[in-house]
């Protein structure tokens, strides 16, 4: 049974639809691998700058953190009371 031309030009157009959406996710597809590599790189740098200067700081911060702490004894003692007291 021959097919008529409406169904010829239907498979056509539809053809030609899938091989656009096949384009499209291609395309797509091509964008996301080109992107993240500067964006991910520079978020890792930036991260890792990031977690540097953060690590520098607290450095600074614990240079004279053994000197301030109280002694043992003294954390045991509750506020309000004395030594004596006791």
């Amino acid at each position: 049974m021959p097919r008529g031309r409406s169904t010829f030009t239907k498979r056509q157009k539809e053809q030609a639809r899938q091989q656009k959406q096949r384009d499209k996710s291609e395309r797509k597809t091509q964008r996301k691998e080109e992107k993240p590599e500067g964006g991910v790189v520079g978020e890792v740098d930036e991260m890792r700058e990031m977690r540097e200067l953060a690590e520098a700081q607290a450095a600074l911060f614990r240079i004279g953190a053994d000197d301030d702490e109280p002694s043992s004894n003294e954390l045991s003692i509750p506020h309000g009371t004395k030594a004596n007291d006791r």
